[in-house]
């Protein structure tokens, strides 16, 4: 068995009377992300751990922003891509642990439908997804409520004849 590490990292900044998705849930918030797709930043970050540990590069340079293709899409999408880009390589997801950095809205009572999100784009159980949350303690640009961070950690593996 092969097994390897990814590490993601993503960041968004946020804008008045945007929707904010995280996770494929829509929060209420008078703000949101933006971006070139629907700016799920968490999604982002667990689609870069992914393409590093598969040395597949990065969201970037696989889904850019300057193509129309992925203007608007939902990151679900994205991370499904992600997925069949692994499994072109033969490897399989062990697991993938992320955590936002965000001072409102509460995340907590929408972790169940972000892992049952990302579970199903990704192919594999709840139980092998953590998501946490914190705030930046209304310091910098994340406790001014301008901006939202990510990052994600994944194993996947890969059998070996």
């Amino acid at each position: 068995m092969k097994i390897k590490v990814g590490f993601g990292f993503d960041v968004h900044q946020l804008k008045e009377n945007h929707p904010f998705i995280i996770g494929g849930v829509n929060l209420e918030h008078h703000s949101g992300a933006f971006g070139h797709s629907d700016a799920d930043v968490l999604l982002h970050a667990i689609c870069d751990a992914l393409l590093g540990a598969a040395n597949l590069r990065d969201i970037g340079y696989h889904f850019k922003n300057t193509d129309d293709r992925w203007k608007g899409i939902s990151s679900l999408i994205l991370l499904k891509e992600t997925v069949k880009l692994l499994k072109e390589k033969g490897y399989e997801i062990g697991n993938i642990d992320a955590m936002l950095c965000i001072e409102a809205p509460k995340i907590n009572p929408h972790i169940p439908a972000m892992q049952k999100n990302i579970a199903e784009a990704a192919e594999i159980s709840v139980d092998d997804i953590s998501i946490k949350a914190t705030t930046n303690e209304q310091m910098g640009f994340i406790g001014r409520e301008e901006g939202v961070v990510a990052y994600a950690v994944c194993l996947i593996e890969k059998s070996i004849a």
